[in-house]
């Protein structure tokens, strides 16, 4: 569902937003997975400097520096910072976040309800795809959206060490989450092709969920690799009980080809966020969000 534009503003996000219905998105970003690994040198370098430019990214702050050091675009996108780029706040009482970017929404679940933008809410349920465990620990918790522009760092860490119980691929639509788009498009992140991973955690249970979007030539974790592609419309669920997978805090997680947005929510009694963060502010990796309740 599409939100009727009433203002200027409005119309100009219908503009952004409507095409986005009857292009193949999935086709698109398929074509975006081929063309950000080209290794001709003329052709990769061309895009590596034309995004550094446009979108002001701090290549210094990379352990390559320069276009010519990096084999295609995507080797560029999936880049790794020099050690001591970012100031890791270490500590188990700490939430770090996962990642750089952007707090879109940051608060407190009212029961099964996510604060997606001003005005629009969608459900735990639907972003969890169900899952009746994980719900029923969730439910009333704390979460935090956070988006990654094209310009920021785009490996994704733990913001807590965990163990690994439980993965679900979920297939879906692969609409941009950008601010327009989560404006207007209804049940956004729960319609979008995403990865949840649920942790234990010495504090209780924590979802980490991969929000796929139009030219995200991929998704990747540490254990599994490539996710996507190949897309499929089959909802995968993998246990991990037996076999647990534990990622200690800072390590790192995964990461998108081109921008998206990652979710966490936690346990009602886990956490507080800082009281000074709210939606719009920009984050690093490795900064601390949140303090561990005792």
């Amino acid at each position: 569902m599409f939100e009727t534009p009433t203002t200027g503003s409005g119309i100009m996000d219908f503009l952004k937003v409507w095409p986005q219905y009857i292009i193949p998105q999935h086709s698109l970003s398929k074509l975006m997975y081929w063309l950000t690994r080209i290794q001709f040198k003329p052709w990769k370098n061309l895009l590596i400097k034309s995004v550094v430019k446009l979108y002001n990214v701090e290549l210094e702050q990379a352990e390559r520096e320069t276009a010519k050091d990096y084999v295609s675009f995507n080797d560029f996108f999936t880049r790794h910072l020099k050690q001591g780029a970012r100031t890791w706040h270490l500590d188990k009482k700490n939430i770090i976040s996962p990642v750089d970017g952007a707090i879109s929404q940051i608060g407190q679940l009212e029961g099964n309800n996510i604060i997606q933008a001003k005005g629009k809410t969608y459900t735990l349920n639907t972003l969890l795809a169900n899952d009746a465990d994980a719900i029923a620990k969730l439910s009333d918790g704390f979460f935090t959206t956070l988006y990654l522009s094209p310009r920021d760092y785009h490996r994704i860490h733990m913001p807590v060490r965990g163990k690994l119980i439980k993965s679900i691929y979920v297939p879906g639509d692969l609409f941009a989450v950008n601010n327009a788009t989560v404006r207007n498009v209804d049940n956004l992140f729960a319609r979008n092709e995403r990865f949840i991973s649920i942790f234990e955690t010495e504090f209780g249970l924590m979802a980490q969920i991969m929000v796929g979007a139009i030219f995200v030539g991929s998704m990747e974790t540490v254990w599994l690799g490539q996710i996507t592609p190949p897309y499929t419309r089959q909802l995968i669920i993998r246990e991990y009980k037996d076999n647990p997978i534990i990622l200690e805090q800072g390590q790192e997680f995964g990461h998108f080809n081109m921008g998206s947005t990652v979710i966490l929510v936690f346990e009602k009694e886990s956490l507080r966020w800082l009281a000074n963060l709210k939606a719009s502010d920009a984050i690093e990796v490795g900064q601390e969000l949140g303090k561990v309740n005792n």
